[in-house]
């Protein structure tokens, strides 16, 4: 009988390297208004004002701008061993990491999943003060929380499929009658915990985080404009038609080295630029251009920040051969996802 997979809560945190802490903590820390739970000679570790959790970003130094890992909380510490083997049955590199082995992360999971990222799934975590109601210590975008990870895929549809393997639901899509181009998809009750959009792979597009308000992300763009920073702001601030979300796009100094790296190898996606860091949107405006579908309950109006984070994926340190095994598309990932039933009032 084949494995379960784990039972995945919902996105967690992101190991990002950086090539300098001090001007890493300028960026995400004095700008943007993450609350610094700690720092050594080595890394930074960062959360938003609503979580209680140890940290939602790791900020690592290193030689240059790299993405090491993107991390899953799963529900219970069973998970870590059916996270084991789901992903040794599919010829994963797999790493089971000691308690602390990530500052304030308990027992762990890392594998090289099919689609050549590096993930961590754990469940054990350091508690830590919610920041929520000292105003005193809220600046910058007062950054609530992580939202989600956006990754660039070689093949969309085989994404889905994985990702649809895990247990993630699907909320919204870019797609025709032939192609799926771009999918937005979910375990927490939000738009999505992960988003899959073409381009070179395997590559982190950007880390998403919530703030309240949207004069939070308005305040902002007035900051680093009043500091003459404003070449931070890659794009925005302004609406997504994918998520419905008030978004400002910033490009941090963490991955500016790197960030032109990315190309868009899918077509007839347009894009404003190709180091965009917003989610994929398309333009209907041909007869069979891609149009979006929204597969769950309409999206309610959410305000995020999305950090361009264009970077490579870090060379993995998990040892054992690479996996092949991608899943198939399922039948409904191309097209004709159903319509959804919206309950009357």
């Amino acid at each position: 009988m084949p494995t379960a997979p784990p039972n995945i809560v919902r996105a967690a945190y992101a190991e990002l390297i950086v090539t300098d802490l001090d001007r890493a903590k300028w960026f995400w820390v004095d700008m943007l208004g993450f609350a610094l739970t700690t720092r050594d000679d080595e890394a930074l570790y960062l959360r938003g004002c609503e979580e209680t959790t140890h940290h939602c970003l790791v900020l690592r130094k290193g030689a240059e701008p790299a993405a090491a890992c993107i991390a899953f909380r799963v529900w219970a510490e069973s998970d870590l061993a059916a996270a084991e083997q789901w992903y040794g049955e599919r010829g994963c590199r797999v790493q089971r990491r000691p308690a602390g082995a990530t500052r304030g992360i308990g027992e762990s999971v890392r594998v090289e999943d099919p689609l050549g990222f590096t993930l961590e799934f754990f469940q054990a975590t350091d508690r830590t003060e919610r920041l929520l109601q000292r105003f005193e210590l809220h600046h910058g975008a007062a950054i609530a929380r992580i939202d989600h990870f956006n990754i660039s895929v070689n093949d969309a549809p085989a994404a889905y499929a994985y990702y649809e393997s895990l247990g993630f639901r699907c909320s919204e899509t870019i797609e025709d009658e032939n192609r799926l181009y771009a999918a937005w998809m979910h375990r927490k009750p939000s738009v999505h915990d992960v988003a899959m959009t073409g381009g070179a792979s395997p590559r982190l597009h950007h880390v998403g985080y919530f703030t309240p308000e949207a004069h939070h992300i308005l305040r902002l763009c007035d900051l680093f404009g009043a500091i003459d920073e404003q070449r931070h702001i890659e794009r925005g601030p302004g609406r997504h038609g994918v998520s419905n979300a008030f978004t400002c796009t910033s490009a941090t100094p963490t991955v500016t080295a790197s960030r032109s790296t990315r190309a868009i190898t899918t077509p007839a996606i347009p894009t404003t630029s190709p180091i965009d860091g917003t989610s994929t949107t398309c333009v209907a405006a041909t007869s069979g251009a891609p149009r979006s579908y929204r597969v769950g309950t309409p999206s309610r109006p959410r305000c995020s920040i999305s950090m361009v984070a264009s970077c490579r994926r870090l060379p993995s340190t998990l040892s054992g051969p690479r996996s092949s095994s991608v899943p198939t598309a399922s039948a409904n990932t191309l097209h004709h996802l159903p319509t959804p039933s919206v309950p009357k009032d």
